[in-house]
């Protein structure tokens, strides 16, 4: 026998990662079980360092109850001017030469008013100044950098994590609902909205799926019946399976490392005796 933990998760903004990069962040159209069980190691309180065997055992399904709209940050990064800080003087002789004139002309108290052009962003080539002994940044300039970044916007997603032992999934519920560290779904600028545990129901992701009602939309109207799509994990040889590139097998961040598991697509057909969801905002 065993027995399937309903997560709800549900935020304004999501965002799912599955090939990101500096300059473009994806999303995902679903939430990936590496995220899932990312989540469910930080509710633990497990460090990055620690092993995720035993997380990475559940099975898991999720079922996209709202699917949400894709949303596109347009982000930039660097140049503009900013007001420099007395430290920004005394640490880099080379920003104080920059403004000499600007500061030995000044009186009184008239630091953050002395700016310079093109030099904000975060350091670059850090290595030792050969005049001041200090630590400085070789690079100078700082055009612009524009990046974008994408996220669902108010979806919602019914994720189960299938496992013989109930009392393991009782652990990890209540994890969630009591974290020792902070969650978010997907990025820290997605802190998730109400409940995320739901019930422990026996039997296999499918059923469990099928004995849950819609979640309810963002602006609270209740759902009608629906036939939601749901992506669930099977075998390798499961006819129509196939692979995906998110099985966690260590989040450590010196050798972070995914394999391959495999899953099927299926549309859910909800019980006409389907239990509704008791959610706390």
């Amino acid at each position: 026998m065993t027995h399937v933990l309903l997560l709800r998760l549900a935020a304004p903004l999501q965002s799912w990662g599955a090939v990101s990069r500096f300059s473009r962040r994806d999303s995902h159209s679903r939430p990936t079980k590496s995220a899932v069980v990312g989540l469910c190691a930080a509710a633990l309180g497990r460090d990055r360092t620690e092993p995720i065997d035993d997380l990475a055992a559940l099975e898991f399904g999720v079922r996209a109850d709202h699917p949400g709209t894709p949303v596109r940050d347009y982000h930039s990064v660097g140049a503009g001017r900013y007001p420099l800080r007395p430290r920004d003087l005394i640490t880099d002789h080379r920003r104080a030469a920059a403004v000499s004139a600007s500061t030995d002309a000044a009186t009184g108290d008239t630091f953050g008013h002395h700016e310079l052009a093109g030099w904000y962003g975060a350091p670059k080539k850090i290595a030792t100044d050969p005049v001041s002994g200090g630590l400085v940044s070789g690079e100078l300039s700082r055009t612009a950098l524009i990046t974008e970044r994408w996220y669902l916007s108010d979806a919602a997603f019914v994720v189960g994590l299938q496992h013989a032992d109930e009392a393991w999934l009782a652990e990890i519920a209540h994890a969630l609902e009591h974290p020792l560290q902070l969650l978010w779904l997907g990025r820290k600028s997605c802190p998730p909205s109400g409940t995320i545990a739901g019930d422990i129901l026996p039997g296999t992701l499918s059923e469990a799926f099928a004995a849950k009602q819609l979640l309810p939309r963002q602006d609270d109207v209740v759902p009608g019946p629906g036939r939601p799509w749901a992506w669930i994990q099977t075998p390798a040889d499961d006819p129509g399976a196939s692979p995906v590139n998110d099985q966690p097998v260590s989040f450590h961040p010196a050798r972070r490392a995914h394999t391959t598991r495999w899953e099927i697509r299926t549309r859910v057909a909800i019980a006409p005796t389907a239990t509704e969801w008791n959610i706390f905002h």
